[in-house]
């Protein structure tokens, strides 16, 4: 991490995001051969279409940003394939790279990639709704929402892919490894460290802490070390810090008039 913090981190995001879609909006009104930018038409199954061209002509880097999920009405019934399923056709010696949010971070694709020779690097972080993709730095497919709906565009110009390309290496510098939100282990473990770091949160000691959730004082100062230590944190502060950055926190905070295992 950087000496960031997460608000600033997202509030960049949304500018640097703002400046994307202006920068393609101002090309767009100019002649698109000559500015390299094209709008894809055709719905959603026209957006695979380019996504599955460009990837097979990578050969160094994939970099994606996968913020954003397609309305059902974008896709046809009859469309089967899925972005991730598109990745499978880079050449073996691409480096990929996914920046993926919390809420969308598919943890059984984690799993997978971790298994394999040359994994996908996976990152989480908080990205504005934004669908990404960058081929060799050279070529840009990005679909974002805007007042007048989804639009895709097929980009080649430099600016507008140094923008894109500075918004990626940003948020991917500041971002969590995505394997870091699977150490809690099974359901009962996980629903735990949700309740303890929610206590964390909420300022309550650890003697009320550990009352709530009916362990000795001794056992709950165990589990946040613990925590601590598979959030790579140095302080509880800084654990909260990652696991809100994790998607790993209660909605609602803990108090301790109604006890963490009630409202995680």
């Amino acid at each position: 991490m950087t000496g960031e913090t997460p608000d600033e981190v997202e509030r960049a995001l949304l500018e640097a995001r703002s400046l994307l879609e202006s920068t393609v909006a101002m090309h767009r009104g100019r002649s698109v051969r000559e500015q390299q930018i094209a709008p894809v038409e055709g719905g959603y199954t026209a957006v695979l279409d380019a996504a599955e061209r460009l990837i097979a002509t990578a050969a160094r880097t994939i970099d994606i940003v996968h913020a954003r999920v397609p309305e059902r009405d974008e896709l046809p019934a009859d469309e089967t394939r899925s972005e991730r399923d598109l990745i499978y056709g880079a050449s073996e010696s691409v480096a990929i790279r996914m920046l993926s949010t919390p809420r969308l971070i598919d943890e059984g694709f984690v799993r997978e990639q971790l298994g394999m020779e040359r994994p996908v690097a996976i990152r989480v972080a908080k990205v504005p709704p934004l669908q990404a993709l960058i081929v060799d730095g050279a070529t840009g497919l990005v679909v974002t929402e805007s007042a007048v709906g989804r639009r895709a565009s097929l980009i080649r110009a430099p600016d507008v892919l140094h923008t894109l390309r500075t918004l990626f290496e940003s948020v991917w510098s500041n971002a969590v490894p995505a394997g870091e939100r699977i150490v809690f282990g099974g359901r009962d473990r996980a629903m735990l460290a949700r309740q303890i770091l929610g206590s964390l949160r909420a300022g309550v000691t650890d003697e009320v802490a550990a009352r709530e959730l009916a362990v000795s004082v001794r056992t709950y100062r165990r589990y946040v070390a613990e925590i601590m230590t598979l959030l790579g944190a140095s302080s509880r502060f800084q654990a909260g810090v990652r696991a809100a950055e994790l998607g790993l926190l209660p909605t609602t905070p803990t108090s301790s008039g109604g006890g963490p295992a009630n409202r995680a």
